[in-house]
């Protein structure tokens, strides 16, 4: 097929809104799922606030099989899954969830390590005025770890940018699969070097955009 800026647009922003879609719903769904997993991480590890070593070595296993596993792999593995789900192993929305199951354990993580850099003094201050775990959780250990948690995601936003790219390769849709489809398999140079500066621009925006706000937070 002949490169034709005409029929590229059009194209280019049906895929972009692929794109866009996969990372909205993905991240939403991640984060409702990886952030009750990164605070149950800290809250249960020994001298965590509900220490209870069964249940952190359960879901740290967990956390940790999930992140081995490479996305390309993971989209393969879960195919059963994924039907089971959304009916189909093939299109956008069927790509969602490998994303999830790529992007959670990942937010988990990145949660995690986020809020163990809060200094335990301002948890044995909260215990001392008789804060329940609940209140320990919402009140000093979040609001202290916001800036630094700002930072996290938007890491994880740029990872699963790069994750829906990848998607493409197996017939997930979005900018990706324009890439593989015309740009590598038709040998459409033209597709290949916009769709990449596209992917560039969204990763230098989105990551414009944590920094200005967690720097905001932190002087506030």
């Amino acid at each position: 097929m002949e490169f034709s800026w005409s029929w590229f647009w059009p194209e280019l922003f049906g895929s972009l809104n692929e794109t866009l879609y996969m990372i909205f719903v993905a991240f939403l769904i991640s984060l409702l799922i990886g952030i009750p997993l990164g605070i149950t991480l800290v809250i249960t590890r020994d001298q965590g606030i509900l220490a209870n070593k069964t249940v952190f070595n359960l879901l740290n296993i967990v956390v940790n099989v999930l992140r081995s596993i490479p996305f390309i792999i993971l989209i393969v593995a879960i195919i059963p899954l994924t039907r089971l789900i959304v009916g189909t192993s093939i299109g956008t929305t069927a790509a969602i969830v490998p994303l999830v199951f790529y992007t959670a354990p990942y937010i988990g993580r990145l949660v995690e390590n986020s809020l163990l850099e809060v200094d335990q003094g301002t948890i044995e201050l909260a215990e001392s005025m008789g804060a329940t775990p609940w209140q320990i959780i919402w009140k000093f250990l979040l609001p202290e770890a916001l800036s630094s948690l700002i930072l996290s995601l938007t890491i994880a936003i740029i990872g699963l940018i790069g994750a829906t790219a990848m998607a493409g390769a197996v017939g997930g849709g979005g900018i990706g699969d324009l890439a593989i489809s015309y740009g590598y398999n038709q040998f459409q140079t033209e597709v290949m070097v916009v769709t990449v500066i596209i992917l560039v621009i969204m990763v230098q925006l989105i990551q414009s955009i944590g920094n200005y706000l967690s720097k905001k937070i932190r002087r506030s």
